[in-house]
């Protein structure tokens, strides 16, 4: 059986390419998810979709990097699917299959690839923000917490996790709020 696996970073981004390219190469079960993909144990859609696996299935996706994002954890995750006897397969960059010598080969060399990129990016990120920084005009990202539903639910007597769950965030960012003056009033 041909096993998918589709991800994008965020709720924004939309996953229609990628599904479409996974059943268009025959893909019979996908798993998708809309989350950050640094580790491999933070997505528990990728965990379902290798837990589904059995011996002589096919694990695909259309890109390494919506796989996996450093060469370590793509090496582990690719060694657990060879344990179970289930192989790999990347539908871009040369259509890597792991049931080649020469698609192991590629493997590796593109898994380095995607870590230098990442890293790369992430250098150039951080030299923008020292920049911006330096120049007064840094802002960090916008808040995706309402501080105010978190002051008004806190008032009508709701829990930090309670509020968490409702706003779909961690406790520890209420919590983290609960310092800030628009919600210092918080009695949690």
């Amino acid at each position: 059986m041909l096993v998918g696996y589709a991800r994008v970073s965020t709720t924004e981004q939309s996953l229609e390419v990628q599904l479409d390219q996974l059943v268009q190469a025959g893909v019979e079960k996908v798993f998708s998810e809309q989350r950050s993909g640094k580790r491999a144990a933070n997505r528990p859609e990728l965990q379902r979709a290798l837990d589904f696996c059995r011996e002589g299935d096919t694990f695909v996706v259309t890109r390494l990097d919506r796989f996996a994002r450093s060469a370590a954890d793509l090496h582990r995750t690719v060694e657990q699917l060879t344990a179970k006897g289930v192989g790999f397969r990347c539908l871009q960059q040369g259509g890597i299959d792991t049931t080649t010598t020469h698609g192991k080969l590629m493997l590796g060399i593109l898994a380095a690839v995607a870590e230098f990129e990442l890293d790369i990016r992430q250098e150039r990120q951080r030299e923008g923000i020292e920049n911006a920084r330096a120049k007064g005009v840094y802002r960090g990202r916008k808040a995706s917490i309402d501080r105010n539903a978190v002051k008004r639910m806190s008032l009508d007597g709701m829990s930090a996790r309670a509020i968490a769950e409702r706003l779909g965030c961690s406790p520890a960012s209420i919590y983290r709020l609960a310092g800030k003056p628009a919600v210092d009033a918080l009695s949690l």
